[in-house]
């Protein structure tokens, strides 16, 4: 089979005017440092396929696992694998780039509109005896088709958009949201020393310039460099690692080292596809988000206290790394240290040299990603078991004693400690939300006002606010008043549910030039759709300046379904309905499986009396079986409700039942099929739907209201009463179901 040849349009240089040098520059006179980056991750970030970089077996031999299948071979010093196309064709694909290096090696292929693909088959690049040396799937024994956005074609593959600006150094997309094609370019293939120190001109005229100066007494900026780690504290090395050790959305195409972090990234929430609810990690999350919650990032820990930022290297290996701090004289830098002896069995209650004895074993739960990478939690947590099981988070000793129960843990900890310490911890706030329990707005409202939790947890109780309504101002209000600027963001964004008159008056404070752009995003993102008027003149131009950049940016960033959502949703509430129509469906080409973009295009439709458009496409959300079963069973319900509304019932009780199937979880679906029953005269089939419901949501008020309304409208008045009690219990506050149970009593009497 001859080989598929792409175009020759690789990444380009970055252009000249930024203040970046050559590589190599450097190396004259920092050769210590050049050495211990050489065998770096960030070195083996992103190398060209050559036989020097390449460390897979492309040795002419089949991976087959059952549900993918590739031939990994080379040809005229070149390396390529033939394996399923976008076309469902198996074709030859020469291999352009190696990604990474350990624990495995990914490998990146050249396809037209500029776009660089990831192959979901990888390389084990391990030790043999660690089970390594061997091809493997990314998604061990599934399958995606070629029109699904996971297959190593499609956009959750793509270089340019998922992983390209943390590889390689200022490199920019370059996207073109219209013609969704990249040009993307770089000014070093790989992480290289500008890529933490920023730009080095300045700093390479300094050097060609001095006079002999001893450079341990000059300045940072004296000496023309963008950044001063010998000055920073512990949040501001944090930050400047961030970036590409954190699970967030980019804000802008292209990135600097000098830049704050706030102004080029809003970093993700620990929302519980990413967390569990004490903030362990879940989800693919890079550290930052489980740092940022510690106690050591508190104290001003930083990341360069345990790397080493050439060699990307523990600077101790095993406990002596935590023992560099933790021990009978603490650094004075950490004033709150206790002092004292932690490698012994009176500190961790494990035997010497045994596993349970290890620092990390107790203090950084690990989980593996991509198979075969395992990663620790940078949270540094005393174990909870407690929490397990209040809120289901998994906890370190369970972790390894998995053949006991949390209640076990619970006890052994209470033995060992005469009064363990178990304080108020955020997971309560978080799970009462996650498990939608009576007092979860009550938590949330109190965690986001929490000063002594920490800022990302009190940011999350801020983006959970969004769904309380008019009810959760004063607790927005709070995190709009905060001091810290991620508590404000997403206050801002929440704050997007509030009347016209208090978003314009409560966020004047968000949109001030010395707020972070991750903090005026947000404010505006919550003010579209407002006139220009409602804003007090003298904010007018710079509103108007705000708005032009945020949707600028949001067309740079459009190269995914979510971020292509940003956008159409901007634009929806903008009132530019074609356009918003036109990116919702872009979103969808790019993912027929993502459902936010669909529920939001059928909604627009619907709205805009486009009911053809809405109609078809929640049909075609429906039968996309690659969907989840409860995204398609939501489909399945506004599809009933558009058909209601038509006056099509026949088709709607279809829908109604096919919704029901897919997604029992909802209690509206149970509800609205129970009233059109009643109202086509079905009662007893409707009495069948929503007793159904309420064997699953035996509490909710509408399943319950309903059945009080037909029982009474059938003259069961004793049946009446009793679901009225019921209603009662399951809503306490509501007045209504008292005095409807007085009036049964006396009418009954």
């Amino acid at each position: 089979m001859p080989a598929l040849v792409w175009p020759d349009t690789p990444p380009g240089l970055a252009l000249e005017g930024q203040g970046y040098v050559p590589a190599s520059t450097c190396e004259g006179c920092h050769q210590k440092a050049t050495d211990e980056w050489a065998d770096s991750d960030h070195a083996w970030a992103m190398r060209p396929a050559t036989e020097k970089w390449v460390l897979g077996a492309f040795d002419d031999k089949i991976f087959n696992d059952g549900a993918v299948s590739a031939r990994f071979f080379r040809r005229d010093g070149s390396y390529f694998v033939e394996t399923e196309g976008d076309n469902g064709v198996p074709e030859e694909f020469r291999i352009a780039y190696t990604f990474g290096y350990f624990p495995l090696q990914q490998y990146l292929v050249q396809f037209p509109g500029g776009r660089l693909q990831a192959v979901t088959i990888a390389w084990d690049a391990r030790n043999r005896e660690d089970g390594g040396q061997r091809w493997f799937s990314l998604y061990p024994g599934e399958r995606f088709a070629p029109d699904d956005a996971l297959h190593w074609t499609g956009r959750y593959q793509n270089w340019n958009a998922m992983c390209a600006d943390c590889h390689s150094t200022n490199l920019s997309m370059n996207y073109d949201s219209q013609a969704d094609t990249f040009a993307t370019t770089w000014h070093e293939q790989n992480v290289g020393c500008q890529g933490c120190h920023g730009p080095g001109q300045d700093h390479i005229k300094w050097a060609d310039n001095q006079q002999g100066s001893a450079s341990d007494k000059l300045s940072a900026k004296d000496m023309g460099l963008k950044l001063d780690f010998r000055a920073m504290d512990g949040e501001q090395v944090v930050e400047a690692c961030a970036y590409c050790h954190s699970r967030r959305q980019a804000l802008k195409d292209g990135h600097h080292a000098q830049e704050s972090y706030l102004d080029k990234a809003l970093p993700a929430t620990l929302r519980p596809d990413l967390y569990h609810p004490d903030g362990q990690i879940q989800g693919e999350v890079y550290v930052y988000g489980s740092f940022t919650q510690s106690k050591m990032a508190a104290a001003g820990v930083d990341c360069l206290d345990c790397h080493n930022p050439h060699t990307t290297d523990l600077l101790v290996e095993g406990n002596g790394l935590c023992l560099q701090c933790h021990n009978a004289s603490p650094p004075d830098r950490f004033p709150s240290l206790k002092a004292g002896n932690y490698a012994t069995a009176a500190h961790h209650h494990h035997p010497l040299d045994s596993q349970g004895a290890m620092c990390v074993s107790c203090h950084m739960a690990e989980k593996t990603y991509m198979v075969v990478d395992p990663r620790r939690d940078h949270s540094f947590r005393i174990p909870r078991p407690d929490l397990t099981l209040t809120t289901g988070s998994p906890n370190a000793c369970n972790d390894c004693h998995d053949d006991k129960t949390a209640e076990w843990a619970v006890a052994v900890i209470d033995d060992w400690f005469e009064s363990p310490r178990r304080p108020q911890h955020f997971a309560r706030a978080l799970s009462a939300f996650r498990q939608e329990e009576d007092d979860a707005f009550i938590r949330l409202a109190g965690l986001i006002r929490n000063l002594d939790a920490p800022p990302i947890a009190r940011a999350t109780a801020g983006e959970h606010l969004i769904g309380f309504g008019a009810q959760a101002g004063s607790a927005l209000r709070s995190g709009l008043l905060s001091n810290e600027p991620l508590v404000q963001a997403y206050a801002s964004n929440s704050a997007a549910m509030l009347p016209t008159e208090v978003r314009v008056d409560w966020l004047q404070r968000q949109l001030a030039p010395d707020q972070p752009r991750a903090v005026r995003d947000q404010a505006i993102r919550a003010l579209a759709g407002v006139d220009i008027l409602e804003f007090p003149e003298e904010n007018r131009a710079r509103i108007e300046s705000l708005k032009s950049d945020y949707e600028k940016r949001l067309h740079e960033m459009a190269t995914l379904p979510g971020t292509r959502l940003n956008l159409a949703v901007y634009l929806h509430r903008e009132g530019r309905y074609s356009e918003a129509i036109d990116h919702y469906q872009r979103a969808l080409r790019m993912d027929g499986d993502f459902t936010p973009a669909r529920v939001n295009l059928a909604t627009l439709a619907s709205e805009q009396d486009r009911t053809d458009l809405a109609i078809k496409v929640l049909v075609e959300g429906v039968d996309r079986k690659e969907t989840p079963a409860s995204d398609r069973g939501h489909m399945a319900y506004l599809l009933a409700l558009v058909f209601v509304e038509l006056g099509d019932l026949p088709e709607a009780l279809v829908r109604f039942e096919q919704a029901e199937l897919l997604s029992p979880e909802n209690p509206r679906v149970a509800y609205n099929h129970g009233l059109v029953l009643v109202r086509i005269g079905r009662l007893d089939s409707a009495e069948q739907v929503l007793l159904n419901g309420l064997k699953t949501h035996s509490e909710d008020p509408g399943l319950l209201n309903a059945m009080v309304f037909l029982t009474m409208q059938q003259g069961r008045l004793s049946e009446t009463l009793n679901w009225a009690k019921r209603l009662r219990d399951a809503s306490p506050n509501d007045p209504q179901a008292e005095r409807l149970i007085r009036d049964l009593e006396t009418r009954l009497n």
